[in-house]
């Protein structure tokens, strides 16, 4: 396993009533879940919650002694309908997974679910991930909460609140028959703090009393006639049940003076923002205590229509700040007011961007913007906040970043997979181009310098199944790249089930690195570690050939260029019908190093003889061809200018940071160009045999220089 280990702080989830609780937002939402009697908890990893994976994998004991089951589930989907469970039975259930990506895969099941409704309380907690940092399409889980009548809760980025949020999450879920979101931002889910704590509660209804006593209610099954009485039992009880449960426990807060001629309404996880922007604009202290009023909405949907025309009756505008386009909890505002004929102006997206993350500096220059127009006196005499786009007009600035490149996200120091796309470029010069179907995952990486591979990606899994309209007779095939992760989750029945059935004649390349390297390295069911708790160690290949494809290759070690290059050319060319199968496999090197480096560290330490490898370049052999920066990429790959004369071109340099995967030196092998690369070892305790070795090489070395020094001075004279 190569996950972050969270044993020490999952200590802290046994803290009992009165204890004080430190830690972060993920930690948090694990305690709020155990005091709250969950009875079990699934979800698939991904940034921003991949870490509350890894801490319910980690606090597996801790939630076995309480009688709570965790298990990882294969997809989002498979985690949504496991909170099935709580449709016939009082338990309480809590899964999670990332945003929009994952929200569109179990849509299916969220929709069966949010239809029949739930007895038990039904939580699915949120990752929401917006703007240039999120790896995923900029999409609003809000849309979702909407279309199903999910009620969506966005508490305050603060420990008290988000555990709040989940203990009356639960409960408002089960008042109203209904699932609850929890979207949770990745400052939310990494902000410190500290609340005090309650006591652990074991479920009430276990899951064993469910099994032993099955309860069967055909109303709550999605199947027709009950199907079309759920739509009316959500709007005449479950909605209203919500609303008046939402009001009598005050969940949505207010805070600043009662009175104003403006107000702000703001989704609760933008709070922190928030009124740090007001902070820079000398509308708040320190404390929180705001000169402006807010409405702070820790549940976005449904809206309390009441409390809203309330705030808002006798106020010439409000501001609302909602992240993510479209507008939705805007043009709900706007309908609100109008209905009530409240002419109070709603500004928004006017004076914020439309979409992409608030963050402080976005939201001070929006809030600044609508104070200016609705009530500059509020702003007082202060001077204005300097606008940084004279700055970026510099010449100097722009002089500036036509000479440092941009710096494109791309694959770590050692990564096995930029092997497979050195391959990839070597065989597409010779056959040419081939369209490629990506995938999600780190490979996507290859789609940008210095590969520039791949044309789409349609979803995690789903690069055959994306590429099966190619399946049409044709001098060049169609290549497909997915991870071992995409693999499990949704490539093996959508994707090469389908290419076998269909008897698609492409290539699909899996890259079996190990794990779920992109989201921290949790393991998959291919992983070739042993997991006390999981199986592992299935093969990949069995997989495939037990579904039919009998094309079907094996590389164990991407490194060796030359035959992953033939191995590509092979399934290109050959005559064979049917989808062409390789499996690249080598261990993700993040991961590698993660786990290897504190057992090297101990080993060196208790005296042992460990040798590491380390590579560089012959600069006197070097041409500057560069070669292997432009098939490799790797980040410890650099240049460096030389002294010789009769060089015009800086040499390649390799720095510190390398880790010794041989790459650079394989790829430049490959494409029949550069000898230039050695390797070093570098040796702790040596032993004495490894001393005399040491000492007759220098000898031998400093001899040659010096011979070689002396033939230089006599050419020179």
């Amino acid at each position: 396993m190569a996950e972050r280990s969270f044993a020490r702080e999952v200590e802290d989830l046994k803290l009992g009533e009165g204890d004080i609780f430190r830690g972060e937002g993920i930690l948090a939402i694990t305690k709020a879940l155990l005091q709250s009697g969950v009875s079990y908890v699934g979800g698939y990893q991904g940034s921003p919650i991949s870490h509350l994976m890894d801490v319910l994998a980690d606090a597996k004991d801790v939630m076995e002694e309480l009688g709570v089951h965790f298990e990882t589930s294969a997809s989002e989907a498979a985690a949504a309908a496991m909170l099935s469970a709580s449709v016939m039975y009082p338990v309480r259930g809590a899964v999670t997974w990332k945003s929009t990506a994952g929200t569109n895969v179990a849509s299916d099941a969220l929709s069966n679910l949010s239809s029949g409704g739930v007895t038990g309380g039904a939580m699915i907690i949120i990752g929401e991930d917006y703007g240039e940092g999120s790896s995923i399409m900029q999409e609003r889980s809000h849309a979702f909460a909407m279309k199903s009548q999910l009620w969506l809760l966005t508490p305050r980025p603060n420990l008290p609140s988000i555990v709040k949020a989940v203990e009356e999450g639960f409960e408002l879920s089960e008042v109203s028959n209904t699932p609850v979101m929890l979207q949770v931002g990745i400052r939310s889910c990494h902000v410190h703090g500290q609340f005090v704590a309650r006591d652990n509660k074991r479920p009430d209804f276990t899951l064993r009393q469910a099994l032993e006593n099955p309860v069967r209610d055909v109303s709550r099954i999605v199947l027709p006639p009950a199907s079309f009485v759920h739509e009316k039992e959500k709007l005449e009880r479950r909605w209203p049940a919500a609303v008046e449960f939402i009001k009598e426990r005050k969940i949505n807060e207010y805070f600043g003076p009662e009175e104003g001629e403006v107000g702000i309404i703001l989704q609760g996880g933008l709070y922190n923002g928030v009124m740090r922007a007001l902070q820079q604009l000398g509308l708040a202290d320190v404390y929180g205590n705001s000169s402006v009023p807010l409405y702070v909405l820790n549940i976005s949907y449904p809206l309390i229509d009441d409390q809203i025309a309330d705030f808002c009756v006798g106020k010439q505008a409000v501001l609302m700040v909602e992240e993510g386009a479209p507008e939705y909890i805007e043009q709900m505002l706007n309908t609100i007011l109008r209905r009530r004929d409240i002419q109070t102006r709603v500004s928004g997206k006017d004076v914020l961007p439309m979409g992409g993350e608030y963050t402080a500096p976005v939201l001070v220059k929006g809030v600044q913007s609508f104070l200016e127009k609705y009530q500059r006196v509020l702003l007082g005499n202060q001077p204005p906040i300097p606008d940084p786009t004279p700055i970026l007009q510099d010449p100097k600035i722009k002089a500036l970043a036509e000479v440092v490149p941009p710096r494109p996200p791309g694959f770590c120091i050692g990564c096995p997979e930029r092997p497979i796309f050195a391959a990839m470029k070597l065989v597409q010069g010779e056959l040419g181009d081939h369209h490629v179907s990506g995938d999600i995952g780190c490979h996507l990486f290859s789609i940008l310098p210095p590969f520039n591979i791949g044309s789409t990606t349609m979803g995690y899994g789903l690069s055959p199944a994306a590429a099966s309209a190619f399946n049409v007779a044709s001098d060049k095939r169609v290549i497909s790249v997915m991870g071992d992760g995409g693999f499990w989750h949704n490539g093996l029945a959508t994707s090469i089930g389908n290419a076998v059935f269909n008897k698609q004649d492409g290539v699909i390349l899996v890259v079996d690195n190990f794990y779920s390297a992109a989201t921290g390295g949790q393991d998959v069911m291919s992983s070739r570690a042993i997991n006390p708790r999981r199986k592992t160690n299935n093969s990949i290949v069995n997989a495939v050939k037990g579904i039919g494809a009998t094309w079907v290759r094996q590389i164990d070690r991407t490194y060796d260029v030359t035959k992953m290059r033939d191995t590509l050319r092979e399934a290109l060319t050959t005559k064979e019908e049917g989808p062409k199968i390789i499996v690249a496999s080598s261990e993700c090197m993040l991961n590698k190093q993660r786990r290897i480096k504190p057992l090297f560290a101990k080993a060196v330490k208790d005296g042992k003889r460990m040798v590491k490898e380390r590579f560089g370049v012959d600069e006197d052999v070097c041409t500057g061809d560069h070669a292997c920066i432009r098939l490799s990429g790797c980040p410890s790959l650099s240049v460096k200018h030389t002294d010789d004369p009769l060089k015009d071109d800086p040499v390649a340099a390799i720095d510190n940071n390398c880790v010794g995967c041989g790459n650079c030196g394989e790829v430049s092998e490959a494409a029949v160009l550069c000898p230039s690369f050695y390797r070093a070892d570098i040796i702790h305790n040596p032993t004495g045999w490894d001393r005399f070795l040491a000492k007759i090489r220098g000898k031998v070395i400093g001899w040659l220089q010096a011979r070689r020094q002396a033939s230089r001075i006599v050419f020179a004279d």
